[in-house]
Order: structure tokens, then sequence, then C-alpha cells
């Protein structure tokens, strides 16, 4: 890893599981006077993460002023509880892959997660799923049908107990035609509008913000923050990262169980 100070940055971003949150998967006590930092120089810091909204501005309520949170992969952005852009699914594509993970093999054990605005929505009640669901949904709820939701629906979530690409990856793949569907973990696996990602979403605050990718620091290890990398210069794949991850981005940093973001942003940036 380079210690170049890089030139007038103005966004951070960065993925949260694998990549900010460490081995216990808690947001590391060294960050909050680096966000202090950020803010006193103008630096917009924006989590970009496959969890809900709810979840992320919980994370951070001690800090959220004036952060974006790009939250569902990409599929709902805010800022101070206004919404800056969102990419919600159609109606019928929601049936029907309900329908088809519903009736998945006895030999495939997943669960669908609907997420809404409001909240995100379960009809599965074991434990083990919703132990599952909830440490990426703070707000969750259990309908008796997917298919029912009253709610403006951003993301399909597919949980499997297996390996999602193997087991109930090949059943959703033909949604791949008209949707973007995207592995988000090992056993995650997501659907959203077409042409949605994390990198569509930076590329958009890029311009509001009128930041250029020289200005943008970020940071991933999983594919679907793939995207996002090729929106900034200074792109970052975590140590502990996939491999077309580390192929994808500019940089190599610290593994996220050794404090990889904060260690290259005071890099970057010098003292807070």
């Amino acid at each position: 890893m380079s210690a170049t100070t890089a030139p007038d940055i103005r966004l951070v971003v960065t993925d949260m599981d694998g990549t900010l949150l460490d081995g216990q998967g808690r947001i590391p006590d060294t960050l909050w006077p680096l966000l202090a930092g950020l803010r006193r120089r103008g630096i917009v810091f924006s989590p970009a993460s496959g969890r809900q909204y709810a979840t992320l501005a919980r994370q951070f309520r001690q800090a959220a002023e004036g952060m974006v949170f790009i939250a569902e992969n990409g599929a709902y952005v805010v800022q101070d509880d206004r919404e800056l852009s969102s990419a919600p699914l159609e109606r019928a594509v929601v049936e029907e892959a309900v329908r088809t993970v519903r009736g998945l093999p006895a030999g495939v054990d997943a669960g669908t997660v609907v997420c809404g605005k409001k909240s995100a929505y379960v009809e599965r009640t074991d434990d083990a799923f919703l132990a599952e669901a909830s440490r990426y949904y703070a707000e969750l709820r259990q309908v008796e049908d997917l298919t029912a939701v009253d709610d403006e629906v951003i993301k399909l979530a597919f949980h499997d107990f297996g390996r999602a690409d193997e087991g109930t990856g090949p059943a959703l793949r033909r949604f791949a035609a008209t949707h973007q569907v995207v592995l988000s973990g090992q056993h995650w696996i997501d659907i959203m509008a077409p042409g949605t990602d994390k990198g569509t979403a930076v590329r958009r605050l890029q311009e509001r913000l009128g930041v250029t990718p020289d200005q943008t620091v970020v940071f991933g290890d999983y594919l679907n923050d793939l995207e996002m990398l090729s929106t900034a210069t200074w792109s970052y794949a975590m140590a502990n990262a996939h491999p077309d991850v580390k192929r994808r981005a500019r940089h190599l940093a610290p593994a996220h169980t050794e404090d990889g973001v904060v260690t290259v942003l005071t890099e970057l940036l010098g003292p807070a």
C-alpha cells in the first residue's frame, strides 16, 4: 500500500461487511474521531451496503448528520432522512421471484427478504433464518404472504444456508436477463432493478456533489462492490477481498480485521 498523499479528497465510500466492520461485525472505535475530522474538512462519508437504510442509520446514529447512506446495494440512497434516489422493482417480478424460492427443491434451504422503503419483510419464522435476516435488517416484519406486501419494494434478498451460487443462484439466473442479480456474500443473492448497483449510486452521488473520481476513495471486498471500485481513482480492495475485487481495485488495503479502512484514510489524509 502506497503512503503517497492523495489530492483533494471530497468523498469516501466504503462497504460494510468484510470491509469497514471488524471481525465481530462492529464499527471500529477508531472510525469515530476520523469521521469528525472528515466533517471538519467537508469530506462526505458514505457507507455503501446491502443492508437496509434503517440498519445503517442505527449503526451510525452518533455521526449520521450529513452522511450519505447507499443502502440496499445502491437501490436506496438517503441523506439526513431525505431520499436522494431509489430504484423500485415491478410487482410482477417480486411475486415471481418469491414463488421461485418457495418452490426450490427440499435440499436447498433458503428464505426470502422483501426489502421495502418502510421495512423489510419475511414469511419464514424459524429462529435460524430470523437470526440471519435481523443482522442486516433492523426494521423487519413477519407477514403471511410476501407477494401481498404493501410497500414500495426496492430489493429482493435471498439467504441460502448453503452456497448461494450453487443452491438459490441457478434458480434465479433467469432474472439476470432483465434485472440486476448479484451475489452479495457467500450466503446472499440479491435481485434489483436493471442498472442498479453501488457503482451507479456512487456516480449519481458524485454528480450531485460535483466530485470527480480523482477526489473519491472507495473500499470494498466482495462482488457487489465491483462496479463502485470503477468510480474512484483511489479504489481499494481489502486484503481479505474476493480475487475479482483485488483485480478490479487500483490499491490494496489491510484486512477488515486489521482496521484497513481507517489505516488507509489516515495515511491518505494525514492527522484529523
